[in-house]
């Protein structure tokens, strides 16, 4: 006869990495649900990317995320350890946005996603980080999180999805995206 398994937190709470069990509805746990689903935004934008360079970077981009979630489900006595997105990481990000914005034209105003496929999963991923980064805000602001660099870089990273997109959307053809304003107007 086969043993049943106990399946831990069936009452409502959750391990991190730590001997400390939380709630399943503590802002940490909103924090790091919110960066699994900026990891998943990013995966689609991944495997619908046009542009061949665009994968790697977002696969490391992916890894980068995996190990900021690390350090968010960390108890704080064992977040050190688990810390590898730091300054360095941020000025990474950074000169990547800096070889993009020499790539692409800016639009000179807002614009509508949905010009192609890829550019808007790009755009998807963009607001999931953003989300993201208000909820590791939170963290920080509430003394929850020490590490200031994951909120740098979770900034970054927005701005760096809005740029992808705009590279998404000139690799499927499309010359300029569309404009928020209607021709009509």
């Amino acid at each position: 006869m086969a043993k049943k398994v106990k399946h831990l937190g069936d009452e409502g709470y959750t391990g991190i990495l730590g001997a400390e069990r939380i709630p399943k509805d503590d802002i940490r746990l909103e924090a790091l649900g919110t960066l699994d689903e900026a990891m998943a935004a990013l995966g689609l934008a991944r495997a619908s990317t046009l542009s061949r360079d665009n994968a790697p970077l977002l696969l490391e981009i992916q890894r980068d995320l995996y190990r900021i979630m690390a350090e968010v489900a960390a108890a704080p006595e064992n977040a050190p350890r688990f810390r590898t997105i730091d300054a360095q990481r941020v000025a990474w990000l950074e000169e990547m946005l800096d070889i993009l914005t020499g790539q692409v034209e800016m639009p000179k105003e807002f614009i509508i996603p949905g010009d192609q496929l890829s550019g808007a999963a790009m755009d998807l991923a963009r607001t999931v980080v953003r989300r993201a980064e208000r909820r590791v805000a939170h963290l920080l602001h509430m003394g929850l999180i020490e590490n200031g660099d994951l909120l740098r870089y979770l900034n970054r990273l927005s701005s760096l999805c809005y740029l992808l997109e705009l590279v998404e959307i000139r690799s499927g053809g499309i010359d300029s995206p569309t404009p928020s304003k209607s021709s009509l107007e």
